[in-house]
């Protein structure tokens, strides 16, 4: 059993490097231009890294997601993505509609 002053040192170190990364962000932004290649180039890599998660997601899910079928989770995600280009890039419409659709989509 894992005891609890490693479960505490692990918040505490991911607290850490995760305001560290922020902070160093916030510093050193006011340098970086939005047009530059530097900051397009991290704007590609967060968008693919974002991409992989949810493509990791959707077809090696893991937990209660791993009890639906890949169709069905294809279908949503498909819906969920009409759903969003038509409310004009809405983020919370598709959002609350993939956890009612998955969710009766399984319970059928």
């Amino acid at each position: 059993m894992i005891s609890s002053q490693i479960i505490i040192s692990a918040i505490i170190a991911t607290s850490i490097a995760t305001y560290i990364s922020r902070f160093m962000g916030a510093v050193t932004s006011e340098k970086v231009s939005v047009k530059s290649k530097l900051f397009k180039w991290f704007n590609c890599v967060a968008y693919s890294t974002l991409s992989a998660l949810l493509g990791r997601m959707i077809i090696f899910p893991a937990g209660v997601l791993a009890d639906s079928d890949l169709v069905m989770r294809l279908l949503v995600f498909f819906i969920c993505i009409a759903i969003f280009l038509i409310s004009k890039k809405n983020l919370v419409i598709p959002t609350v509609t993939s956890a009612i659709l998955l969710s009766f989509l399984t319970n059928i």
